[in-house]
């Protein structure tokens, strides 16, 4: 098993930044992949950004791009999450997952562990 603990979410005001981390511990045969995807109140979770196992590649959603980074630290098992520029429209729960089998790096359904989640709030 993997277990990932999401961290760094907060208020802030629009045009502010956050960073957010994602640690992971415990049991994984394999290489994995990291992303975030976020569900603001009302919609669907949504795909953030992916970086795959080596951190050599990265994928990020239009929403994000030139806003969004990704970064992790393969020693420290911590994936990051560098949000400046941030909008209300970013105002989300963002939750850190774990891709070890193939499959889109966009689709939830693609990932086999999952955060609890960091509620990000963005004001006016």
């Amino acid at each position: 098993q993997v277990q990932l603990v999401e961290s760094g979410g907060g208020l802030v005001q629009a045009g502010g930044s956050l960073r957010l981390s994602c640690a992971a511990s415990g049991r994984a045969f394999r290489p994995y992949g990291m992303a975030w995807f976020r569900q603001a109140p009302g919609k669907e979770r949504e795909f953030v950004v992916y970086i795959t196992s080596s951190g050599g590649t990265t994928y990020y959603a239009d929403s994000v791009k030139g806003r969004f980074t990704i970064s992790r630290d393969i020693a420290k098992n911590t994936t990051y999450l560098q949000m400046n520029s941030l909008k209300p429209t970013d105002t989300a729960v963002y939750y850190c997952a774990a891709k070890i089998n193939a499959g889109p790096v966009n689709l939830r359904g693609s990932y086999d562990y999952w955060g609890q989640g960091t509620q990000v709030t963005v004001s006016s």
